[in-house]
């Protein structure tokens, strides 16, 4: 059976201090507004509605748990980068997703959502310098490459794969397009072998690595602002 189908949502959690216990690895999902990431977690899981869709972005604004079959854990962070919404609320939002990031010991990777018509924007760059550090794995979604060419998005990945080669093997990248259902099979394949603990294996080799890479993109920050 695929990785997340039949997930379940479990709870809901508005501020840090409203965490639940660790009951199993944790998979996380982070993006910037409008990147398609709500979309992104249906089509994995097979399910319509598991996470919201919203024609407005930040329509996300709590950290939203839910079950696998496995017994892991799909964690949907709010969206951030959407400057629609009260200075308060963005505040809130950097600072239930930096506290999760920083000190969840159960989570064992990052799923990174990308518009991949507008990748690496400097939100998702703060987010990579932030997170790569920590040396757990994050793998890259380029989401909504239906709407480009077949060439555009084949170079759009090998520019994106390139520029962030120099974090090392545990950053992965992929194209992904919600309406077409296309890259599930090779996303579910990466985060099982993080559940499973399997060593990193280079994108275009195939060669298995381990160890992480330095982070050289910038200096290490805070995680993005909810809203700049």
């Amino acid at each position: 059976m695929p990785l997340f189908r039949n997930a379940q949502f479990e709870i809901s959690i508005a501020k840090p201090s409203g965490l639940p216990l660790p009951s199993g690895p944790e998979i996380a999902f982070a993006g910037r507004s409008n990147a398609g990431k709500s979309s992104a977690i249906n089509t994995l899981a097979g399910h319509v509605r598991l996470a919201f869709v919203s024609k407005t972005p930040g329509r996300t604004q709590l950290i939203n748990f839910f079950r696998l079959n496995s017994g892991a854990l799909l964690v949907d962070l709010p969206g951030y980068g959407y400057a629609a919404v009260p200075e308060k609320i963005r505040r809130q939002w950097q600072g239930l997703i930096e506290t999760y990031l920083k000190t969840r010991e159960s989570l064992i990777g990052l799923v990174l959502i990308m518009d991949s018509r507008h990748p690496l924007t400097p939100l998702d760059r703060k987010m990579i310098d932030w997170f790569a550090p920590s040396g757990r794995p994050m793998h890259v979604l380029l989401t909504k490459s239906d709407k480009l060419s077949r060439g555009a998005a084949a170079a759009t990945l090998q520019a994106v794969r390139s520029e962030l080669r120099v974090l090392g093997p545990q950053v992965t990248v992929q194209l992904f397009s919600s309406l077409k259902k296309s890259g599930v099979e090779e996303a579910e394949a990466v985060i099982a072998g993080w559940l499973r603990g399997e060593p990193f294996a280079t994108e275009e080799a195939g060669e298995v690595e381990t160890g992480a890479g330095e982070n050289t993109l910038g200096e290490k920050t805070k995680a993005p602002d909810q809203g700049t």
